[in-house]
């Protein structure tokens, strides 16, 4: 389902949600692209929001863990792009390790950290007007939330 889809079920809650969007901007373009995908989404159930930058992917789960207290929920997002080494195996299994380390705590998070071959492939994901993957991950953290039964 395509993010821009909200139905008035997913757009409403009880309270006003804070999300804090957490990014590790090494490929500034894609991940802004996955920020506006995600604001989008948020924009649409009037969240509050905050966006916190960290050096890389294996940094978002513990900054995530550092600051759950503070938010409803959180956006890990990032790319992580194949090269010829095995960094990408290490950086992309051990941050969506730690994302779902933290969502089995009870921790609200939406993973748009991308892993990807080339960087034609995190640009088409990242782009709103194509994958959204950031509006996806967003509304992905909308429907924990609710689960959760923080809000609706």
């Amino acid at each position: 389902m395509r993010p821009d889809n909200l139905s008035k079920d997913e757009q409403h809650f009880k309270e006003k949600l804070k999300i804090c969007i957490v990014s590790a901007p090494y490929y500034k373009d894609v991940t802004d692209n996955l920020i506006r995908g995600a604001l989008n989404v948020l924009k649409k159930i009037k969240a509050d929001t905050e966006i916190v930058e960290v050096s890389g992917a294996l940094e978002i789960p513990t900054a995530i863990r550092l600051m759950e207290n503070e938010f409803d929920g959180f956006i890990a997002v990032g790319c992580v792009i194949r090269g010829d080494t095995t960094h990408y195996e290490i950086v992309s299994t051990e941050s969506s390790r730690g994302l779902t380390n933290l969502g089995l705590e009870k921790i609200c998070i939406g993973n748009a950290i991308l892993t990807v071959e080339n960087r034609l492939q995190a640009e088409e994901r990242a782009d709103p007007k194509i994958f959204d993957k950031g509006g996806e991950a967003c509304k992905a953290l909308l429907s924990v939330i609710k689960i959760k039964g923080r809000g609706h």
